[in-house]
């Protein structure tokens, strides 16, 4: 079966710019278009929350409506669509229930459990009313895992699911969607599935082991967080299954992640002071330096700028930082910080700023334009997570000429190469030990590169390496089609 004639369902919890709280809401709002951009006839369902902007609900249309059994109860879902305003765009389609989306947030509520099952069900028992037959329907995380459950043990008895596959990708495995035994009769499901192993997991249900074990494929972000996830240090206790799955079934693939480069362009970026590209990158990055500077209050001067722009969590390596941050500022460098997070993290870089106000700025704030301005006047983007599905921070960094220094692991290492005397084409920094003497090290042989003619060849190494979805699509329509031969 050709790419032309493929269909392709994709299921996520979120879709940008609808809904997003993290990577899966980035992810869902772009691979579906570079899919469709290579002549996969692609759709895209999600729930229809209550905090859905109104901008971006213009031109929705109702279709129909319908009603979902979950155990004792029964749901109804209305279907509604956003006529795309050209060929080219994708069309999305978006469950409506009050009771379960009606809400503030989307996840974090002791009902979740529930609210996914039901949109799960729903994302497959309404293609009959929209008339379109997929060949994959894409689940992704575990908000959809029980979707493959049911188009395996339910649906499929049907004729028209009967050649349905399902693709289920874990874009982060730490979370799991582990809920207690009893949730299954309220899922539509009985106690055999905990009984049996196939959704019991220390003692709880989890929804992300049902993706991972009834599906007919699983994916992951990059290809060596699929290696890192089948052991016992990044498995978080899924490891053996997911060597059964990987190793054992050659049923897991790893895809690595892209960005949206026409939005992300130094050369048009609206968001940045002064646009740049490959070819002018020396003279105009310096100037948004000089811009940044004066914008956080931070000297004017010509020293190695180091970014971060992240979630303050524990995974982003934020404890090695800690024990490094006194030697870096001890440097001429300056140092910037653009997120929020855990309360330790945020006190700590506050602290630091007070103390040292003219090398570090500490934004504890999200600021879409200050971050894409961050990205465009660093010299050095620091990211030591002590795991990484896939990131985009290192992305964005290099697609705006900024050099990231980066742990080895996960999409990190499939995205950043160490530049040095034997890898003139390298495009960063890498180090391997989560410990600060080693992003020490990467931090110290960067700068050692900085002043020196090496450093534009790296930038134009990072700016020249492409990160768009067309890359990642391809190889999800390889994927696809091996599935359905």
């Amino acid at each position: 079966m050709g790419k032309k004639n493929l269909k392709v369902l994709f299921v996520s919890s979120e879709v940008r710019p609808y809904s997003a709280s993290g990577g899966l809401g980035d992810v869902a709002g772009s691979l579906p278009n570079a899919l469709k951009a290579q002549g996969v006839d692609v759709r895209v369902v999600f729930p229809k929350y209550g905090n859905i902007p109104s901008n971006h609900l213009e031109g929705i249309k109702y279709i129909d409506s319908l009603n979902i059994h979950l155990g004792w109860r029964e749901q109804g879902a209305s279907i509604h669509t956003i006529i795309p305003k050209n060929k080219d765009e994708v069309q999305v389609y978006l469950i409506e229930n009050d009771y379960y989306f009606g809400r503030d947030g989307y996840y974090g509520y002791s009902d979740d459990y529930e609210r996914f099952a039901f949109f799960s069900k729903v994302s497959i028992e309404f293609l009959t009313k929209i008339k379109f037959k997929p060949d994959i329907i894409h689940f992704n995380d575990w908000q959809t895992g029980l979707g493959c459950t049911y188009l395996r043990d339910i649906y499929r008895g049907f004729v028209y699911y009967k050649n349905m596959k399902s693709l289920f990708t874990i874009h982060n495995l730490r979370y799991q969607g582990s809920f207690g035994r009893e949730i299954l009769w309220a899922v539509g499901l009985n106690d055999g599935y905990f009984t049996n192993g196939d959704l019991e997991f220390y003692g709880n249900a989890s929804l992300l082991k049902a993706g991972i074990i009834h599906s007919d494929m699983v994916s992951t972000v990059s290809e060596t967080y699929t290696k890192e996830i089948q052991t016992p240090d990044f498995g978080y206790g899924m490891d053996g299954l997911l060597r059964m799955r990987g190793e054992h079934d050659k049923k897991l693939f790893g895809i690595v992640n892209g960005i949206d480069v026409a939005n992300n362009d130094p050369a048009t970026d609206k968001r940045i002071f002064v646009n740049f590209d490959s070819t002018n990158v020396m003279q105009n990055k310096p100037k948004n330096k000089a811009q940044l500077q004066e914008l956080l209050g931070l000297p004017q001067k010509e020293v190695p700028m180091i970014g971060i722009i992240s979630r303050l969590d524990i995974q982003k390596g934020f404890d090695i930082i800690a024990v490094a941050l006194e030697e870096i500022l001890a440097k001429d460098v300056q140092f910037v910080i653009l997120g929020t997070g855990e309360g330790r993290y945020e006190e700590l870089f506050r602290t630091y700023a007070h103390r040292y106000p003219e090398k570090l700025s500490a934004q504890i704030t999200f600021n879409g334009q200050l971050a894409q301005r961050i990205y465009a006047s660093s010299d050095i983007f620091l990211m030591p997570s002590i795991y990484e599905p896939c990131g985009l921070g290192q992305m964005f960094a290099m697609r705006y000429g900024t050099v990231p220094i980066v742990r080895k692991t996960g999409g990190l290492a499939d995205t950043v190469t160490h530049f040095g005397p034997d890898n003139p084409d390298g495009n960063g920094f890498v180090f391997e030990d989560f410990v600060a003497s080693a992003l020490m090290w990467a931090l110290n042989q960067a700068l050692a590169y900085y002043d020196t003619p090496h450093w534009k060849l790296i930038i134009q190494n990072a700016m020249n390496c492409d990160f768009s979805w067309d890359r990642s699509a391809k190889d999800y329509i390889q994927l696809y089609n091996s599935m359905l031969k």
